[in-house]
């Protein structure tokens, strides 16, 4: 089981590593196109050393609390958790880089704190997984830092499991879209959920 364990774990620090190469390397793009509408103080704070500031100190928050959850679990329930993690943790995971790469150029980061920043020929993307919910990379986020928690156990993964900040978010995204896109924004958001697929579509 040990074994087992240890491999879920390494092919899940692997999966999450080309993830953040995704992220990043739009995050690069984004700071070369043209600015556009923006919300809050995003114009002024959502650049590179802000970037790489608040980058730092989350990331340094994550090796703090990379600790074991004082658990002692029996040989059964770790099979369920590695089981149930897994089937949560992975899809997570290709379902954020599957978002980050249908957003393609219109990728950027946007803050609950500091606002929204769109581009001067923004456009808005509504096909691959965000046909099927407004948010897929959150939803991915979720997903994955749930069974992450199942995986990994440790207080890294208690804390990036508050979503009240990808909430906030999202609420600041839809703001500063339905601001931009107006009639299309109000139609989409009528047609596709935030966050949980409608499994059973009226006919």
């Amino acid at each position: 089981m040990d074994a087992v364990e240890q491999w879920v774990r390494w092919a899940g620090a692997v999966a999450v590593a080309v993830v953040l190469a995704a992220i990043f390397a739009g995050l690069a793009r984004a700071s070369r196109r043209p600015r556009g509408r923006a919300t809050g103080q995003a114009r002024a704070f959502l650049r590179w050393p802000v970037y790489v500031l608040l980058g730092l100190a989350y990331f340094g928050l994550c090796f703090i609390l990379w600790r074991p959850l004082p658990l002692a679990l029996p040989a059964s329930a770790r099979i369920a958790a590695l089981v149930v993690g897994s089937l949560l943790y992975f899809p997570g995971l290709a379902l954020v880089l599957w978002a980050r790469l249908t957003l393609g150029q219109m990728y950027n980061v946007s803050s609950g704190f500091f606002g929204v920043q769109l581009y001067a020929n923004h456009r808005l993307v509504t096909h691959g997984p965000f046909a099927i919910v407004r948010h897929p990379m959150y939803l991915g986020i979720s997903l994955a830092s749930l069974g992450g928690l199942l995986i990994y156990r440790t207080w890294t993964l208690v804390f990036a499991l508050t979503l009240f900040a990808l909430v906030v978010r999202a609420r600041r995204e839809e703001q500063a879209l339905a601001a931009e896109f107006g009639e299309e924004w109000e139609a989409y958001r009528r047609r596709v959920p935030g966050w949980i697929p409608r499994i059973l579509r009226r006919q």
